[in-house]
């Protein structure tokens, strides 16, 4: 096994995998992130903020709806603002201020659709309002006038005084103020277009890379594991529960202390792909029909190909995307077979069907211990799974069984701590 001693990712790239992620859920909602980090960047720019208000901002940007957790909420956003719009802000600053490097985002988060109403929105539930949230909010209302299907700069005019309309009322007047002294510049505009838009954001944060170390990135990606899985309640404790049995495994197979870190993080994102799945797909308690079941087929490959891009995740990429190989060549996308497929990657896969059928979701209770050994059993003897990942999973069953529930329990609890409405 390579050493795990390698280059470690830095926040902006975790980051960006996940904007990326997030795009996934539709072609009408991609690189609306995008749009909106690079229009706050350049408000910010013009206000002369410092580099670190910058870097939250384009952070928050990058990240301010991961709190929107179907395609339902994301196009409501988009094509119109809700009166219940701040419970996404809060659902997704709930999720994100637990790490410590996106507290100030959040925060930005939080209140990034408060109104300015005349001033009264400096603050918000007795709390102040950061001038930050209200550029957010300028920057996405901005964004979502832009269409696509016509050329840009004819376009200028309109939106300049849609905004202007709303100064005072919706945006803070001096942002607006700012917003039509800038929206002169056509290239502006013609960013906001261009296709590879994110290859010109990380320009903006190489002063501070930030590279993150192994606890570092245990603790982001179970954030974003929590955004995976908190789309639906029928997933909302799955990879909290593969985390936790891969890690167990990984151990008992005689893994150092880092490389049992690098697979519980391979846990944490082995379902990336699903963002790519539809909720309704992810919900039906029925047998999938074929086109429902290839776009289940398909997660994996996603989940490579968004972690591709992270310097430094080579083998945790392998680990988390390899979970559908099977040793027969039988399984997907790349159709790997025996020595092909890494040990990791084999634990992975275990881990993956043993927290599937032992799991209670909504509309079936979990499988009994002997249900589940006949399982992985079955699973064994037709040259799906590894028969030694399988063996000392059984040996070591109510341990690592009491592990998965544990796991299970708390992202439970911390589903509904963070999916709840904000109080009134």
């Amino acid at each position: 096994m390579p050493s795990v001693e390698q280059h470690l990712p830095n926040l902006y790239d975790l980051v960006v995998c996940m904007t990326n992620a997030v795009d996934l859920v539709s072609p009408e909602v991609a690189k609306h992130h995008q749009r909106v980090a690079y229009l706050a960047f350049k408000i910010a720019e013009h206000l002369g903020l410092s580099f670190e208000e910058k870097k939250s901002i384009v952070l928050a940007g990058l990240l301010h709806d991961v709190g929107a957790l179907s395609l339902d909420d994301r196009l409501e956003l988009i094509e119109r603002e809700p009166l219940t719009a701040e419970n996404h802000a809060y659902i997704g600053a709930g999720l994100l201020q637990r790490f410590s490097y996106l507290e100030e985002a959040a925060e930005i988060i939080r209140y990034h659709h408060v109104p300015w109403a005349g001033g009264a929105g400096r603050t918000f539930r007795g709390n102040q309002v950061p001038v930050a949230s209200h550029i957010l909010h300028l920057a996405d209302r901005i964004a979502v006038q832009v269409d696509l299907r016509t050329n840009v700069i004819g376009q200028i005019g309109a939106i300049r005084e849609s905004i202007r309309e709303k100064k005072n009322t919706i945006f803070m007047p001096e942002l607006v103020d700012a917003f039509c002294e800038m929206s002169a510049q056509e290239y502006i505009w013609l960013d906001i277009v261009y296709k590879p838009l994110l290859s010109t954001l990380p320009d903006f944060l190489t002063p501070d890379t930030l590279e993150l170390n192994l606890d570092e990135v245990m603790g982001l990606t179970k954030i974003f594991a929590n955004i995976i899985d908190f789309r639906s309640p029928f997933t909302a404790r799955h990879s909290a529960g593969v985390a936790g049995t891969a890690e167990k495994l990984a151990e008992l197979s005689g893994f150092s202390e880092n490389e049992c870190k690098m697979m519980r993080i391979a846990g944490n994102l082995h379902d990336l792909g699903k963002l790519a799945v539809s909720k309704e797909v992810l919900e039906k308690p029925d047998k999938l029909d074929p086109s429902e079941f290839n776009a289940i087929r398909s997660h994996t490959f996603y989940t490579y190909r968004l972690l591709q891009s992270i310097k430094g995740f080579e083998i945790i990429n392998q680990w988390a995307s390899f979970h559908h190989e099977k040793l027969s060549g039988k399984g997907y996308p790349f159709h790997l077979q025996g020595s092909g497929i890494p040990l990791g990657s084999r634990i992975m896969a275990v881990a993956d069907v043993f927290t599937a059928i032992t799991e209670d979701r909504p509309y079936r209770a979990g499988m009994s211990d002997g249900e589940t050994a006949a399982v992985l059993d079955s699973m064994v003897k037709n040259n799906s799974i590894c028969p030694q990942a399988v063996a000392l999973l059984m040996d070591n069953y109510e341990t690592i069984n009491d592990l998965r529930c544990r796991a299970e329990e708390t992202a439970a609890l911390d589903y509904q701590r963070i999916i709840r409405a904000p109080e009134d």
